[in-house]
């Protein structure tokens, strides 16, 4: 018996835990449900008076709550529930009106909705024939406030803020994908700016719209009270058996009372919409903006209070009036003058005390000067198209694919690109700085199309303006857009403006790499890796303040990425590097030597990089006896590093016999690669770097056992 009654007892206790989870989770759902319905309802259903009472009460005080919300939040859109507020407030207040009015017509005389003769005695302030008129006018007056004056001018506002804010979105959805393609904001910044734009223009796209609500709640408002009045007259004469006098009387007062209390909530509503629509350019709740910007000129109070004071003397003025008001005005405009003379003081005070950061907001201080970016691209003003994404521009996603290239190609993360107009460059001109200093320049003409003949190719010439590749310095040629095809037939290289660009980032970056890595740069590289990693950068990083004996500070493990990178050397494997600097870092801190020990722990990667498809490395090779001499050749230079220095005559003779050996087997399609010794390596690098900074240096030690080597030529000195 208690096992077959334990089924119903467990169905009872699941019923009755559903029930209150549905009460917990969605009370608040279900009870706006519920509120929509019974406003429907309304419209239909008849309600007793002191129910009709009580809705009218809570609609007044809505519309007060939603008028109190306008005024102190902090900008437009912070309350971007309002149309749809609008629109339930509207059709319950036009439901209270219709239940009202079967109320009235119902019971007449009999009426005692104390909400509605309270509102009517309290307004119009007298009875009989004089309050009825009252009423009327006061009516009037209302309906007219609304419709002419603040209904009017806000839809004519809400239509003019919707037009400019859908006009203007396209250019600022583009210019936050202008600063995130520059990387001067993250994805997720980007995402949420843009989803306030979405939803700035479509709330002001909604008000636009629900300005009709308050226009509409209007003309119904006065089509009910004409209804309400000659119904009423009918009725009471025809059925109630009432003279004609006592019926518009009765009628008449109730229907004012009840116009005024519908149409009081809707003038609260209809103000609330004017002050949305108006301050679409302003941030703060609106006591702090008339704070603010009614206390900044003590001088206009003190021609108000001297206008004031003129005009109490002008006959038939109200002394008692103008004068207390004058002399309210002017002891405000006294206090106001002193307060900013206090201010002003103090800022002059802590300026000359060398205190600016200390001085008040409203003066601005000169205390930190903007760094210079690490790579910028300043465009003349002809080539401001090349940005513009609503034309078709797609410079800003080339930047960010060169961006992410180079991070894939030499492991370090550029950051950001940032694209000005410089009026100082010619129209069709553009210019890559880096920190300021200009590395590369280059001209374009927007609307053609570059084309270059392959190396070593004999084709037919075309018609086009000659002019040089900016990048490589190669001749080339502008040919308008419907020579394209014929050039593309021919077997010309042909590239459009915004190519010729990102191909200039690309060189720009690649060889200007070392310059780039800062600090900073190999601060986040170090700790990125840490995540995963944080054994090796443990022991290579040592701070200075905690330093054991093992591991590089971090300028110096800087300056090894940077040796790296100058020698076109990727730095994305960056656990291998940090590995060679822990291991080797105990032997010495000299960063030429930590630099060719990580160079050969990277040995796999360099030797790849100039290899064949065969994992074959053709390498010019230095006679021993010049070797030695280079050796011999070292001297330290101004940054405590060493240099090979050859006497004039013989480095005369050793650049030479290069450039014989390099121009020989460029004929057979072969890189400049030298191979030597570890203590010559560095050593050859620095002879190369002016006249060949092209050609790749190698050590023995950094020949990885599965490539092989094949000598195609001796360097030597007769």
């Amino acid at each position: 018996m208690a096992d077959a009654a334990r089924p119903n007892n467990a169905g009872a206790g699941e019923k009755k835990g559903l029930a209150s989870m549905l009460l917990s989770q969605d009370s608040g759902s279900l009870l706006i449900a519920l509120g929509v319905i019974v406003i429907v309802a309304m419209l239909i259903i008849p309600l007793p008076t002191w129910l009709l009472d009580t809705f009218m009460a809570f609609n007044l005080m809505l519309s007060l709550l939603v008028l109190l919300i306008v005024l102190y939040s902090q900008k437009p859109t912070e309350f971007n529930l309002f149309p749809t507020v609008l629109l339930v407030l509207t059709v319950f207040s036009l439901a209270l009106n219709v239940s009202s009015t079967r109320l009235i017509l119902t019971q007449g005389a009999k009426f005692n909705g104390r909400m509605i003769k309270a509102f009517s005695s309290f307004v119009v302030g007298s009875g009989g024939t004089q309050g009825l008129v009252i009423g009327f006018i006061i009516f009037i007056v209302i309906i007219a406030v609304q419709v002419i004056v603040i209904t009017k001018g806000s839809t004519r506002i809400s239509e003019v803020a919707a037009r400019f804010m859908l006009d203007s979105l396209p250019g600022k959805q583009m210019t936050i994908d202008n600063e995130y393609t520059q990387g001067a904001i993250t994805q997720e910044e980007a995402t949420r700016r843009k989803a306030e734009l979405q939803q700035e223009s479509d709330f002001y796209g909604s008000m636009d719209g629900a300005s009709k609500f308050i226009s509409g709640n209007v003309k119904v408002g006065i089509f009910i009270v004409v209804i309400d009045v000659l119904g009423g007259i009918i009725i009471g004469m025809t059925l109630h058996g009432e003279p004609i006098d006592l019926a518009v009387t009765t009628y008449a007062s109730l229907t004012i009372g009840d116009g005024l209390l519908t149409q009081f909530p809707a003038l609260l509503i209809s103000t609330a919409m004017g002050i949305v629509v108006t301050r679409a350019a302003s941030t703060g709740d609106l006591g702090e903006q008339v704070s603010n910007q009614f206390s900044k000129y003590a001088k206009a109070y003190w021609i108000g209070a001297a206008v004031l004071f003129a005009i109490a003397w002008l006959p038939g003025f109200p002394k008692y009036v103008l004068f207390p008001m004058s002399a309210l005005i002017g002891v405000y405009a006294y206090r106001l003058g002193l307060k900013q003379k206090k201010q002003s003081f103090n800022v002059e005070l802590m300026a000359k005390a060398g205190e600016p950061k200390k001085a008040k907001e409203e003066v601005q201080e000169v205390s930190t000067i903007e760094p210079l970016d690490p790579l910028s691209l300043e465009l003349g003003f002809g080539l401001i198209p090349l940005v513009d994404k609503d034309k078709g521009a797609d410079l800003l996603e080339r930047v960010l694919r060169v961006r992410r290239e180079t991070a894939l190609n030499l492991g370090i993360v550029i950051p950001t690109i940032r694209i000005i107009d410089n009026m100082l460059l010619g129209s069709s001109e553009y210019c890559f700085k880096i920190r300021g200093i200009e590395t590369g320049r280059g001209a374009i003409r927007l609307g053609y199309y570059l084309c270059m003949k392959p190396a070593g190719s004999e084709i037919e010439d075309i018609p086009g303006e000659k002019t040089r590749e900016p990048v490589f310095g190669l001749p080339a040629l502008w040919i308008t857009e419907d020579r394209r095809d014929e050039a593309e037939r021919l077997g010309y290289n042909v590239v459009d403006p915004p190519s010729i660009i990102a191909t200039h980032l690309t060189e720009i970056v690649k060889h200007h790499a070392a310059e780039i890595l800062d600090r900073q740069i190999t601060q986040s590289i170090l700790e990125g890796l840490r995540k995963n990693y944080s054994a090796v950068v443990d022991e290579a990083y040592a701070p200075l303040n905690q330093q054991n004996g093992s591991g590089l500070p971090l300028g110096s493990i800087q300056k090894v990425l940077q040796n790296l990178l100058r020698e076109q050397v990727s730095i994305r494997n960056m656990v291998t590097i940090l590995e060679a600097v822990a291991d080797f870092s105990r032997l010495s801190t000299d960063v030429r030597f930590v630099t060719e020990k990580a160079r050969q722990a990277l040995a796999s990667q360099i030797c790849r990089q100039y290899a064949d498809d065969d994992r074959c490395l053709h390498v010019l090779t230095i006679d021993p006896a010049l070797e030695q001499k280079i050796i011999e050749s070292k001297i330290p230079n101004n940054t405590g590093d060493v240099i090979a220095a050859l006497e004039p005559s013989m480095h005369k003779a050793w650049i030479e016999s290069l450039r014989r050996a390099i121009e020989a087997i460029g004929k057979h399609g072969y890189a400049p690669v030298l191979l030597c010794s570890e203590a010559a390596r560095f050593l050859t690098r620095t002879l190369l770097d002016r006249e060949f900074p092209q050609a790749a240096v190698l050590s023995i030690l950094e020949i990885a056992p599965d490539f092989k080597v094949e000598t195609i030529g001796t360097i030597r000195i007769n």
